[in-house]
């Protein structure tokens, strides 16, 4: 079974490089918005992984408001964007 964690805490660690690369290149202002969201989503699987992992559930505040922050990001996020294409 931690063959199985050890897999999983990989492939998040790879999707965030590879998240952490749209962040830098992204053409657009939505392309890093968006970026930044999936990789509070990763940082949120890995830190469930980990717990798992772990057997231990301390940790479960920190990731609902990680959950609750990157929501709030998000949406805020996107209601800019739509203001500034409206104001064109």
């Amino acid at each position: 079974m931690t063959i199985l964690y050890g897999i999983t805490l990989a492939l998040v660690a790879a999707a965030g490089l590879l998240t952490l690369l749209r962040l830098v290149r992204g053409p657009s202002a939505l392309d890093r918005i968006m970026a930044l969201d999936v990789l509070v989503t990763m940082v949120i699987a890995g830190t469930a992984v980990g717990m798992t992992l772990r057997e231990d559930t301390t940790s479960l505040p920190v990731l609902l408001v990680l959950a609750l922050l990157a929501f709030i990001g998000s949406v805020t996020a996107a209601h800019l964007i739509e203001k500034r294409e409206g104001m064109r």
